[in-house]
Parts: structure tokens; sequence; C-alpha cells
């Protein structure tokens, strides 16, 4: 079988050099534009180049979200919001709020309108693929409930027997519902609505025996009561729901932000670093202290963030179990218990990659 042999001359060898090296410079300003994208590797740079994060939350909801009459944000997710403008900035303070409905949950994180959104929907498969979003972490495990009045006696879900429960009309929590009772084999009715504001006027009014809403929900209603203590959130959940932040597909970097933000809060309530004691750890011989304050190892570079990072979280904000306590506390008038959203060595579920 006869070779094909092919030769070039010089002149040729050299405009084929030229080609390729035209197609490669093409290629790598190409690559360097995409990563300038929205959604890609841009995202740090963006919030930087503005001076101020961006950051989404759900509609006011009392203990997560809110403003007061002076326009002043607090709450849980408010809380998360300016930790990462903490871990950005080193500055708590350089971060704009924007309430999110349920009808606009992610075109706004798709759009770059926000950077950041810190709970507007629970963590589903659906969610979490197909909006292009990313969720990062679960920062508060939630479930569907059930609050009835005190003055009925009822410790349990299981108790409850013909009684008229207030659900939104044509979701999941009225599936939930059904499902439940239908394992209960206990007679109920529902009393439906399109709003969750709505399931609070109805209860107070007594329109209902009962109200089904995720836990959150319900512990919002509770506190916006005039009485709190005259109600009781029965223990049973009838869902499980996982809330956390959501960045935007394609931008690891971001993701990572987000992310050990969230980490480095769980982190620091797991080893003891609170807001009042981080200015004399600095000299701990513990070495996952030394390492979260900055003091031992370089990890905050590795994702564009100071060595210093997670001190100018905890310094800012205090950590999860502080900022859980802000909001939910027994202060607040409508405590929550931690359950659920409790330390791993607590019995709960929160559990965070170690610094190292």
């Amino acid at each position: 079988m006869a070779l094909l042999k092919f030769s070039f001359g010089a002149g040729a060898l050299r405009r084929t050099l030229q080609f390729c090296a035209v197609f490669l410079a093409f290629i790598s300003l190409a690559t360097a534009a995409m990563a300038q994208t929205p959604g890609t590797t841009s995202t740090l740079a963006k919030v930087r180049a503005r001076g101020n994060l961006i950051c989404a939350t759900s509609d006011p909801l009392p203990g997560f979200a809110q403003q007061n009459k002076q326009g002043l944000w607090s709450g849980f997710d408010v809380d998360f919001c300016r930790a990462v403008a903490a871990a950005v900035f080193g500055d708590p303070a350089k971060v704009e709020f924007r309430a999110l409905s349920g009808d606009s949950r992610f075109a706004p994180l798709q759009t770059g309108a926000v950077d950041l959104i810190a709970r507007n929907a629970s963590w589903t498969m659906r969610r979490d693929t197909s909006y292009g979003a990313n969720f990062v972490a679960a920062s508060f495990y939630d479930g569907q409930g059930i609050m009835v009045p005190q003055a009925m006696n009822a410790v349990s879900a299981y108790e409850l027997n013909k009684v008229s429960i207030c659900v939104l009309d044509g979701g999941d929590d009225q599936t939930n519902l059904r499902d439940f009772f239908f394992q209960t084999q206990a007679a109920y009715s529902e009393v439906l609505y399109e709003d969750r504001e709505d399931l609070k006027v109805a209860y107070q009014a007594g329109l209902c025996n009962a109200v089904s809403a995720p836990a959150s929900w319900l512990y919002a209603i509770r506190g916006s009561l005039p009485d709190p203590a005259t109600q009781r959130i029965l223990p049973e959940r009838l869902s499980k729901e996982a809330f956390g932040p959501v960045v935007r597909t394609g931008d690891d970097q971001w993701f990572s932000i987000v992310q050990w933000t969230l980490f480095a809060l769980v982190d620091a309530e797991e080893v003891g670093i609170t807001s009042l004691n981080i200015g004399s750890l600095t000299g701990s011989k513990t070495h996952s202290i030394r390492r979260m304050l900055g003091v031992e190892g370089d990890f905050g570079p590795s994702i564009g963030l100071s060595h210093d990072f997670i001190r100018n979280i905890v310094q800012s904000v205090g950590n999860y179990g502080e900022i859980f306590d802000r909001n939910f506390g027994a202060d607040t008038g409508s405590a929550v218990l931690r359950g659920q959203n409790a330390l791993w060595t607590k019995g709960g579920l929160l559990f965070a990659p170690p610094v190292e």
C-alpha cells in the first residue's frame, strides 16, 4: 500500500503557523469575553465595582426579613446578606435589599438585577436545575406544620379530629394536608385561601380551628398576633423543606463565596467563636480557630477574599447561633426552637465542612 506524503514549502509553513497564531488569539479573546459575561465569573468583580451587594429576600416575613418605619431592614435572611457583604467588603453595611414576591423568584437573579437571593423558595430538584439558578446550601430547615389555639389542648397533630383548617388553595400545602389526614383517617375540613396573609386574618377571626403552612410562616403568623402565647405550633411536620441562598448558574467563584459565608457562620458556632469573644481568640492555640480567624493558613484568597474574611463576618453579624437568637430568640416575643436548625453536635441538621 503506497503511503501518501505531504510536503510544505517555507511560505506555506509560515502561513500555516500565522493562521494557528491568529486562531489561538481569537480563542483566547473569546474565552476572556465569556468570562466577563453575567452569570459566569464576573459577579465578584461587578459587586466590587458597584461598591455594594444587591441581595434579594422574600416578601416581608417577620423574623426573616422586614422593614421598620424608618425603612431599616432586619431579620435572619437580612443578616445573612450582611454577612456576605462583610466577607466581600469587610463592611456589612454595603448591601442593598430587594424584596421579591413568589411570582418573581428567579428572573431578577438571571438578569443580574440581584447578586444573590437569600431565601425565597424551598430547595427542590426543579428549582435547582431549571431556572438558571443554583441553591448553595441549606441555611434554614423547615416543614409544613399546623398551629392551633392552646385552648384546644392538643399536643400532637395526630390528636386532631373534626377540625376546620385554613390552608392555601391548590398548592403543595393542601396536598400535604390531605395526605396527612388520609393516613390518620381523621375527619377535617379545608378553609381555602389564595394568599398566606388571608390565612392569618381568617385564623385570627375564628373562621377556622387551625391553620397549616410552613412552620416558618406559622411562627411569623403567631408572632404577629396580639398574644402569641395563646397559640401552639404542633411538633409534627407534614413535609420536608430546606431554604437557603441561591446564586446564578455558572459562576463557581461566587457560588463558593456565598457557600463559605454560610459555612463560616456554622463553623464559628461549632468551635465557639462569637462576635463578643472573637477579639480575644487571636492568640488561641487551637488550629481550627486560628485558621478561621486568618491567623494560620491562607484560605480566603483562593476564592477572591481576604485571609481574614471569616473574622469580618463574625465581627459584623455573629455566628449562626447568634443570628438565630437575635431573630427567633426569647426576646423577640415569639421564640422558635432550634430543632432541626441546631448544630449536628446537638441533635440538629446543621453541618459545615471545616476550614482546612
